[in-house]
């Protein structure tokens, strides 16, 4: 190995501690409480030498976002696109689509608290262009319960961003009463967790009239949370068009 590849390797893996460090002190204390200080000491180095790899403590939490998203929608992964192209209808395959958000939360507690739970990390519209992949994931999901609609599955009435909060609401619930240790001896949340969401799937297919008005904020002025409504693996339908 030359010594331009040692320096390249030995810098990722700084940069690597430093965002493993920042993930679980931004968990474990909140963002807010967290400092560039407090991150260096962590590791061992100077909050100067972090300055040289994050210019603010929001880039290093930008950074660890986006690796959450990808870690949403793609977990290994050639294997969760194969699975959603076996579905054989729309409505199969959103909900495989918001089940791979509850799955998340399982596999990946520090980057699910991270990005849905602590309030106080920040906006994205910083970062707009970076995040573009989220906006264009939410679309194809979008899409997708739109496909539901036209082939009738679900009635012309559903929104789909309205559907798109509701599935994702629920999730995000059980999955909180599960990271917080919220749930009732002997429940099981992976099994509330598809009830939530076959209920959810059949009170859209019912026809319920909406009190939500389906508002889509886009990501100019939103939070990660917000951006990540649904996670970040593309329908296999809309991959061939």
């Amino acid at each position: 190995m030359g010594i331009k590849e040692r320096q390249e390797r030995d810098r990722e893996a700084v940069r690597r501690a430093i965002l493993d460090a920042a993930r679980d002190l931004f968990v474990a204390e909140g963002y807010d409480n967290v400092s560039i200080r407090k991150i260096a000491e962590r590791i061992e180095y100077s909050p100067a030498a972090i300055y040289g790899y994050f210019p603010s403590k929001d880039d290093i939490f930008f950074a660890l976002a986006e690796e959450g998203f990808r870690l949403l929608g793609d977990p290994g992964l050639g294997e969760a696109q194969q699975r959603l192209q076996t579905l054989p209808t729309p409505l199969e395959r959103v909900r495989a689509i918001f089940w791979r958000l509850y799955e998340f939360s399982r596999q990946h507690p520090e980057y699910f608290a991270l990005m849905f739970v602590d309030r106080s990390v920040p906006r994205i519209s910083r970062e707009y262009e970076r995040f573009a992949f989220a906006r264009e994931t939410k679309r194809h999901i979008a899409e997708e319960i739109q496909r539901s609609v036209d082939a009738g599955e679900l009635p012309a009435s559903v929104k789909p961003i309205i559907a798109m909060r509701m599935l994702t609401s629920g999730v995000l619930g059980i999955a909180v009463m599960r990271l917080s240790d919220r749930l009732p001896p002997g429940e099981n949340a992976d099994d509330i967790a598809s009830d939530v969401l076959d209920t959810i799937l059949a009170g859209l297919r019912s026809g319920i009239a909406f009190k939500s008005r389906g508002v889509d904020t886009d990501c100019a002025n939103a939070s990660v949370a917000e951006t990540a409504v649904v996670p970040a693996v593309r329908p296999a339908s809309s991959r061939s068009r």
